[in-house]
């Protein structure tokens, strides 16, 4: 009986032990939860910097301030400013949100660029797409097309490959930058089609139109916002799209996977990031405005206007598409050996 009492003194003390032990390993985490909770409540009292990864005036900065301007302040109580870090396709402005603090107050406006293909690219980058941010919503998609001088005797993507079997290497097609969505495009479809062209790197999209339509180039592969004004006025023709769907802003317009170029699959996204470590409950609120404003349908039609699909998302379904995309990425430039130099 004695000895019965001593092992039930025994078990009540460990139990005690037990306790104690766990309720400090779990009140830092109570706590913290506590705090992110009333920091997302709060959140944001001051202006939100939105940092955008190519230079003011492209596609991407026009949709990210579209989007910062529309009805995002009146949702959240403060501004949503977009600011430009351009450079190395995105990993200047992605290093700086990287090291930025978890805080909900520094996001990263980015495209593929930045997180799916210049990581497949370069072992070097001082981030890393997968560990370095938190996924807080998809935004936009603009769709690569491949567009020739109007009076060029093709009007496919397929007439475009008969004639450069019979003219190899001497078919001259302007792309947006080596490594950028464009040149990738460009080189699946000469992969997949087993033709050369001769790719020529431009800056930006504007002198490269101005070349298609002096007859310079043959041809150009770029954002459908880039092009479109041109395409609608009759003077370029778009042979085909490398998204994986038809674009909604050129319906008529083929894929190069209708056309029988399966690889050919490549659409320009873009999203918004955080840095590793933003509380859940920020990131949602965040998401909840830029979700609501991408739904309205006045900002859907000023960026449909300017040859831009809307597409947002909420931040789980952002990070598995990130993740699929930099996964696939990594698969078809080793695969395919494609180059972004």
């Amino acid at each position: 009986m004695r000895r019965k009492r001593l092992e039930t003194k025994q078990f009540a003390a460990v139990a005690l032990a037990l306790a104690m032990t766990l309720s400090v390993a779990f009140a830092p985490s109570a706590q913290a939860q506590a705090q992110a909770q009333a920091q997302a409540q709060a959140y944001p009292t001051r202006p939100v910097r939105l940092i955008v990864a190519f230079t003011a005036g492209g596609t991407a900065d026009r949709t990210a301030r579209l989007i910062a301007a529309n009805k995002m302040e009146s949702t959240l109580g403060q501004p949503v400013a977009a600011e430009n870090k351009p450079g190395g396709n995105g990993a200047v402005a992605a290093q700086y949100v990287a090291q930025s603090e978890p805080d909900g107050y520094t996001l990263f406006f980015t495209t593929a660029g930045a997180i799916a293909i210049s990581p497949a690219f370069h072992s070097d980058l001082n981030y890393d797409p997968a560990k370095d941010f938190a996924a807080v919503g998809k935004a936009a998609i603009n769709s690569p097309v491949l567009v020739v001088n109007a009076s060029m005797k093709v009007n496919s993507a397929r007439d475009l490959a008969e004639l450069a079997r019979k003219k190899p290497g001497t078919i001259i097609v302007g792309i947006t930058g080596r490594g950028a969505m464009s040149d990738l495009a460009l080189q699946l479809f000469e992969a997949d089609a087993g033709i050369r062209l001769q790719a020529v790197p431009y800056r930006g999209a504007a002198q490269a139109i101005t070349d298609v339509l002096g007859g310079r180039l043959d041809g150009l592969v770029g954002d459908i916002p880039t092009v479109m004004g041109q395409v609608r006025a009759g003077k370029l023709k778009a042979l085909a799209t490398s998204s994986k769907n038809r674009s909604d802003i050129f319906p008529d317009v083929p894929t190069f996977v209708e056309q029988g170029f399966a690889g050919v699959i490549g659409d320009n996204w873009a999203g918004v990031l955080a840095p590793a470590g933003t509380p859940a409950p920020v990131i949602a609120k965040f998401n909840a405005a830029m979700v609501a404003a991408l739904k309205s349908p006045d900002l859907r039609d000023q960026l449909r206007d300017a040859g831009t699909t809307p597409a947002p998302s909420s931040p789980a379904e952002f990070d598995a598409y990130m993740r699929e995309e930099i996964a696939r990425w990594r698969a078809v430039i080793r695969d395919k050996r494609l180059t972004g130099e």
